[in-house]
């Protein structure tokens, strides 16, 4: 499998502490309203996820047919690809607390959410799976460091179909933090907030990074 699908699966899974940080607040707004027990309460949950992975695997898509309309282009290809290797050394870097890159990027994407944000209110409250899924459409948009980085290596991807498999790696690397409840949901993010969990997912991000590095210049 390419280390750039797994790089980015390990992003979203041991990133935890941040996803819980941007979206673990709404979702426990939206589950106070929804079903909150047996079936009903997953599919809402599972609904939720899945239109915010899809808004991610859009993304990836758009940016992996961007990064092949350059592909012609050898220099401009060959910059993506060093960029996107830069990218999962400051991921890998983040995760090991060494810097707070990510919040530039969050703030920059701050202008398109304002835009986005007052179609949310449609769908709240949230009684259903015909709320929960244009709502997870709608906040998959939400302004994300870790989401705007896993991108740039979907850019670098030099084809459509592989940028929205990536995001689709890094979605669902972010689907249990975001998807369990309760005592379990605790027990996972403090588990992804663990300090040797950070260390070792940070060394390995950041080593699949030195990798695309040490690769392009052989």
């Amino acid at each position: 499998m390419d280390n750039s699908f797994l790089a980015l699966f390990i992003v979203g899974l041991l990133g935890g502490g941040h996803c819980a940080g941007m979206c673990g607040g709404i979702v426990g707004a939206f589950s106070l309203q929804a079903p909150r027990q047996g079936a009903a309460a997953l599919f809402v949950q599972l609904a939720y996820n899945l239109g915010r992975i899809a808004s991610y695997v859009t993304a990836g898509l758009i940016a992996g047919w961007l990064g092949q309309a350059a592909g012609s282009l050898l220099a401009l290809q060959n910059g993506l690809y060093l960029f996107a290797s830069l990218m999962l050394v400051a991921m890998g870097l983040y995760l090991l607390g060494v810097t707070q890159f990510l919040a530039p990027l969050e703030r920059g994407g701050q202008r398109l959410w304002r835009r986005i944000q007052p179609l949310t209110s449609r769908f709240l409250p949230v009684r259903g799976i015909a709320q929960a899924l244009p709502l997870g459409l709608l906040w998959g948009w939400l302004p994300c460091g870790l989401v705007y980085s896993a991108l740039t290596t979907a850019l670098a991807a030099g084809s459509a179909v592989k940028g929205a498999l990536l995001m689709l790696a890094f979605g669902l690397g972010t689907l249990p933090n975001l998807l369990l409840a309760g005592l379990l949901l605790a027990r996972f993010t403090r588990f992804a907030q663990a300090r040797v969990v950070r260390v070792v997912s940070g060394l390995l991000v950041l080593g699949y990074g030195i990798m695309g590095f040490v690769n392009y210049f052989r």
